[in-house]
């Protein structure tokens, strides 16, 4: 089933602020767009929904009717995505800003029905997962996997299929004329997604007040080397907020460290930078930017 990728555009009347034309992974109505609206609050948007993070960050660098991106990058139950961190390293992007939002997960149908007339639920196998305990109750529904939270919630509307049901945001339940029979279904809800916010490096500008920095690069495979910059690091007084490693393809048992860090000294990050700079081979800077809001969705 191919997804939907028609734009949708969210503008508030009388904005003198330019239209920002924002790439999401998913179709409207996905997690992805839940943040993009909240971090760029009353500015106006037009979302343009991407297949697969590949496509999003192609879409991107190419300037193919994107100007920014919002990819989610780790989740507090999955973890890290992994791919996503290669893609980011790979590409000629930078990280600009942040944000986490907690993932509510909704039980939503047609509306006028029950949850006693639902047979089947669809959605991403991952919000399946955070959700079986509530299903536990209602042996009768079959849980189907599907490609997306959202896609499922749309698929359901336009069939007009009853005696089924999407585990979805609320956003989508709103979009797709959907109505939401059961609220906060997750079992755990301190569930959070992290999210980057991404822009060309070209076009990404300075920003003075950051305070937190993504970085990327291997050491030399000998004892103590990562001890090393970490060392140097914690002497410029920052603190390490994720370290995050990945094989090095080609180069068996060495690793890629990703690092992210905020400064809380007076000494500034490029400091700390050119202080690890002989220690760190192959580093790279994804992006300075002042550390994300915590949402409650």
């Amino acid at each position: 089933m191919m997804i939907a990728t028609e734009s949708t555009e969210i503008a508030t009347q009388d904005s003198d602020q330019p239209l920002r034309r924002v790439a999401i992974q998913g179709i409207p109505g996905a997690f992805h767009e839940v943040a993009a609206r909240l971090y760029f609050d009353t500015a106006p948007l037009e979302i343009v929904p991407a297949l697969t993070f590949e496509d999003l960050v192609r879409r991107l660098e190419q300037n193919d009717g994107v100007d920014i991106a919002l990819m989610a990058i780790e989740n507090t139950l999955a973890g890290s995505l992994m791919s996503n961190y290669r893609l980011l390293d790979n590409s000629q992007l930078s990280i600009t800003g942040e944000l986490h939002l907690r993932i509510t997960q909704n039980l939503m149908a047609l509306p006028g029905q029950s949850i006693h007339d639902i047979q089947e639920v669809y959605s991403h196998p991952i919000a399946i997962a955070q959700c079986r305990d509530f299903f536990r109750a209602y042996p009768h529904i079959r849980l189907i996997e599907a490609e997306d939270t959202a896609l499922s919630a749309k698929q359901i509307s336009d069939r007009n299929q009853s005696e089924a049901a999407a585990i979805a945001g609320a956003l989508a339940a709103e979009m797709y004329g959907l109505e939401i029979i059961a609220p906060g279904i997750e079992t755990n809800k301190k569930n959070y997604t992290r999210f980057l916010v991404l822009e060309r490096r070209a076009d990404a500008t300075e920003i003075v007040d950051a305070d937190k920095v993504s970085i990327s690069f291997s050491v030399d495979h000998e004892v103590g080397s990562l001890h090393k910059v970490l060392a140097v690091l914690a002497a410029y007084n920052v603190n390490l907020s994720k370290i995050q490693s990945a094989p090095i393809i080609g180069k068996p048992w060495e690793y890629l460290f990703f690092v992210d860090f905020v400064t809380e000294g007076k000494v500034g990050w490029k400091q700390a930078l050119e202080a690890i700079q002989p220690l760190a081979h192959g580093l790279k800077l994804h992006g300075a930017y002042r550390q994300g809001k915590h949402y409650d969705d």
